[in-house]
């Protein structure tokens, strides 16, 4: 693998890496199917404080997945790309595909 390949496969293990955090992961699906959000409403919706959601999503902005934008007092997130729905619906084909081939293997 030549360099340029190499740093090309480390970006893209940088935002998977990010996702992999099940509130993470919420937040960007939540952002990528239904638009944007403030902090507030993120809290209200994954049930944890204030601090840890701004963490969350200081990691997910690094990362190059969402993007913020203050109005007034409140910042709104939204996800860079929308697509980002369409690899969360692979992640779920490739639950029932694994749940497919377990059950396959219990009844042999």
């Amino acid at each position: 693998m030549d360099t340029k390949t190499q740093a090309r496969y480390r970006t893209r293990a940088r935002i998977i890496k990010a996702m992999a955090h099940p509130t993470r992961l919420f937040v960007v699906d939540e952002l990528s199917r239904h638009g944007e959000h403030c902090v507030w409403e993120l809290t209200q919706m994954v049930g944890v404080d204030m601090s840890t959601v701004s963490r969350h999503l200081a990691i997910l902005k690094d990362a190059g997945l969402i993007e913020d934008e203050k109005r007034g007092t409140k910042v709104y997130y939204r996800a860079c790309v929308g697509c980002i729905s369409k690899l969360i619906d692979c992640v779920e084909s490739l639950m029932k595909c694994n749940v497919r081939n377990q059950r396959e293997l219990l009844t042999l």
